[in-house]
């Protein structure tokens, strides 16, 4: 057969309908013999028909589609949480939609508009600030959401996300204990998503605790140079204090880690931690230490929670949080005197 095999065509070989085939790979066989069963799957086998989704969505109000929405796809933690979602996804028989919002509230409904068009039966999605308008979308939609990233204060809702201020609070102590007297904190906006605050408040928190003040840069992803963060950090740093840069921003950890290397003098003692970047942290000169984030389990329990609300599995509001683990590398070892 030249063209591609259809539904149809699995009916007319098996001498069946095409609402037995729909059934047949919806996986409903209360409907069919074994006999049959066996015959569509023989056909099947034979042809090599691979069902569409809107085959498969033909007797069920179900699609198989998962809208995912995600802040920056280009970072490694996007990469991991995407491979977590379309794990599970795929082994349970569900495709992935995935957009990239930039953070952007009009990009972000845009594309939850176009995902809605396209019959997705659910969304997972990394959330930007306007928390309220995800509570009206899934009542006036009622398509389940689950949120990784970020946990929404301001409803009951479906989230994922990490430990991020017990970890930040965490490194911030030990590094406070090995000895570092001066502290920088260069960060991103954080009234755009509840991660940011949590981590710059896990760093400001441990250091209130020892009463040890800190200097705040805010970056911007486009605008921000590393030409712009070098010459904060000359003007700020102070010669022969031991002084720890933070970037809880993994997008921005490369930037800052080059513009301490632009400045870098032998007088200076400046220690530096991030957020995962793993991929090139433990291979950089010196190796960086990062916090890193469980993000291919983070991915595949949002997908999990997801598929269960969809299939009506688990009806109630599920949230969990996972453990970051801090990689202490070659970047906050304190020089000997």
């Amino acid at each position: 057969m030249g063209r591609k095999v259809t539904i149809k065509d699995i009916a007319e070989m098996t001498q069946t309908s095409k609402t037995t085939i729909s059934f047949y790979l919806n996986g409903r066989y209360e409907k069919m013999s074994q006999e049959t069963r066996d015959k569509i799957q023989k056909v099947i086998e034979e042809t090599g028909y691979k069902p569409s989704i809107v085959a498969r969505s033909l007797n069920s109000k179900q699609t198989k589609l998962i809208g995912v929405l995600i802040g920056d796809i280009t970072n490694s933690f996007s990469n991991q949480i995407v491979k977590g979602i379309e794990n599970i996804a795929h082994r349970r028989g569900y495709q992935v939609i995935i957009g990239n919002s930039n953070y952007d509230p009009e990009s972000e409904d845009r594309y939850i508009e176009n995902m809605l068009r396209l019959g997705v039966d659910g969304f997972i999605i990394q959330p930007t600030s306007n928390f309220r308008k995800y509570a009206k979308i899934s009542q006036e939609t009622k398509k389940s959401l689950v949120f990784f990233d970020s946990q929404l204060y301001e409803h009951r809702s479906n989230w994922v996300k990490t430990n991020n201020y017990d970890a930040v609070y965490d490194a911030t102590q030990i590094c406070i204990q090995k000895g570092y007297e001066e502290f920088i904190i260069i960060t991103a906006d954080t009234s755009l998503l509840s991660t940011r605050i949590e981590r710059a408040s896990g760093f400001m928190d441990a250091l209130t605790d020892y009463n040890l003040s800190y200097a705040t840069y805010i970056i911007e992803d486009a605008k921000t140079t590393v030409e712009d963060i070098a010459g904060f950090l000359k003007n700020t740093i102070i010669p022969n204090k031991k002084t720890l840069v933070f970037a809880p921003n993994c997008w921005a950890l490369p930037r800052v880690f080059t513009a301490l290397k632009n400045i870098q003098t032998p007088k200076m003692d400046i220690g530096l931690i991030g957020f995962d970047n793993t991929e090139w942290t433990d291979l950089s000169s010196p190796s960086i230490t990062t916090i890193v984030q469980p993000a291919f389990q983070e991915g595949e329990q949002a997908t999990k929670i997801l598929i269960d609300q969809i299939e009506g599995l688990d009806q109630e509001e599920r949230q969990q949080v996972l453990n970051c683990h801090i990689n202490w590398r070659e970047s906050t070892q304190i020089k000997e005197v």
